[in-house]
């Protein structure tokens, strides 16, 4: 059976890391596929682990307690092409490392882990998103837009950081593309063009999946897992 490595410190009490485990179930229901998700303590990260797993799934609940091992865990999906999806704070770091090492801002830093690093580009937001629901537009063409077969949808938030709007300019110099945004204009959804999935979002669609109605981009990262080749 192919399984998901669910990188962030697991938390039982947690209602987004229950939505994970619970969205991953729903959308292999409905799929008729088996897929297992596996939760990875940040800190266990290495490399003979992550060869196991078939995709990688950047949970929220970040400040992490190893950022490094989660950096590099989403450089060996990007490079490898591995479905990976990043939510919230997974989001977050696919950003940041896609800012290190394809961009090459060595050190572009997350204001969670140090407000006072001199080349921020995951800054705390002015107005906090945190349970709020907010509507989205997708760019025409882009996968999201594909995998929703729709140009518009409403999500829920559960995050205080988000791109530093000053290094907006710098993150559209490469290939990876601004796909998503809210009504105030600002980056929700982020994706890699020539991948079989790395697609980041700032809101939490899995705590609007349902055993009826499992979320479209869970069941996209899902199919993804399985086969990835037909992406």
């Amino acid at each position: 059976m192919p399984s998901i490595a669910l990188l962030g410190e697991f938390d039982p009490t947690s209602k987004t890391h229950a939505a994970t485990n619970a969205a991953i179930e729903h959308s292999c229901a409905a799929l008729g596929i088996a897929v297992e998700g596996v939760w990875v303590a940040t800190e266990d990260i290495e490399p003979a682990l992550m060869a196991g797993f078939a995709g990688i799934w950047v949970a929220p609940g970040s400040p992490y307690k190893n950022m490094d091992n989660t950096l590099w865990a989403i450089q060996y999906a990007r490079e490898n092409h591995i479905p990976c999806f990043g939510t919230c704070g997974g989001f977050q770091h696919m950003l940041l490392e896609y800012a290190r090492n394809v961009l090459h801002f060595k050190d572009a830093h997350h204001a969670e882990y140090d407000p006072y690093a001199s080349d921020l580009f995951i800054s705390e937001l002015t107005c906090s998103l945190a349970g709020r629901e907010m509507q989205l537009d997708f760019v025409d063409g882009s996968m999201v837009a594909h995998i929703y077969g729709s140009l518009t949808a409403t999500e829920a938030y559960y995050c205080n950081f988000g791109v530093n709007p000053d290094k907006i300019h710098l993150l559209k110099r490469g290939p990876l593309r601004i796909t998503g945004s809210d009504a105030e204009g600002e980056i929700r959804v982020i994706e890699l063009p020539d991948h079989p999935f790395f697609l980041g979002t700032l809101f939490v669609p899995q705590t609007k999946s349902t055993l009826n109605q499992p979320h479209p981009l869970v069941n996209a990262f899902v199919e993804a897992v399985v086969n990835p080749t037909a992406t």
